[in-house]
């Protein structure tokens, strides 16, 4: 699987499933109109903008364009680039009927549309269609465990109090923060961050009993 270097912006959780079986990249949901008053999310996306460029992937009916043409106003120019699928009629498999103008949405794409579609906005890939991506270690979720924000009765307030410091979205989940220390923080600064939320071995082992 080739994975991208921008974090890829979608509408729903079914487009992030769909995605996330085609490419290895960090990508986040506006939930779709929900991003209108979301000011958190926004602030976000536009931080992301900033540290590694943002890819708008939303459908090709009017709601996707309008949540594009919302994020386009609200992003520096020059910091995102906008993916757009092609206006295939249809309905998703998991739904009952099809929407409103009848296309099929970012869930309803194959692979290769998907992939090309990505190519064809500028994204940069590890497949040496664009330029290459910087390689290092990852934070991971034993990473997360060992610092207390995952796996322990406390990791919820543990990572709220994280978010907050981090001026992050305090709905994120322990995978969203994950993501977001990977994308806006090197793997030392990621590390010393965590150090201040890690909890005692003893404390680790009992949590396992």
């Amino acid at each position: 699987m080739e994975e991208i270097l921008e974090v890829i912006i979608v509408e729903g959780r079914y487009d992030k499933n769909t995605l996330s079986q085609v490419v290895r990249a960090t990508i986040l949901e506006t939930r779709g109109y929900g991003i209108f008053s979301d000011k958190q999310k926004m602030q976000l996306i536009r931080r992301l903008a900033k540290e590694r460029g943002v890819i708008v992937l939303t459908d090709s009916d009017s709601a996707g364009f309008l949540i594009r043409n919302h994020l386009k106003g609200s992003v520096p120019e020059g910091r995102v680039l906008h993916a757009y699928i092609p206006d295939r009629q249809g309905k998703e498999r998991r739904k009952d009927h099809a929407g409103k103008e009848g296309k099929l949405g970012v869930e309803g794409m194959d692979r290769e549309t998907l992939l090309e579609t990505l190519r064809r906005a500028g994204a940069t890939f590890r497949d040496g269609v664009g330029d290459a991506l910087v390689e290092g270690p990852k934070l991971t979720k034993t990473h997360l465990y060992q610092a207390g924000l995952s796996g322990h009765p406390d990791s919820k307030q543990r990572r709220q109090k994280l978010l907050k410091t981090l001026d992050l979205p305090e709905n994120l989940t322990a995978n969203g923060l994950l993501d977001m220390l990977n994308v806006l923080f090197s793997y030392e600064e990621g590390q010393k961050i965590m150090s201040a939320s890690s909890i005692p071995p003893q404390s680790q082992s009992q949590s396992r009993q």
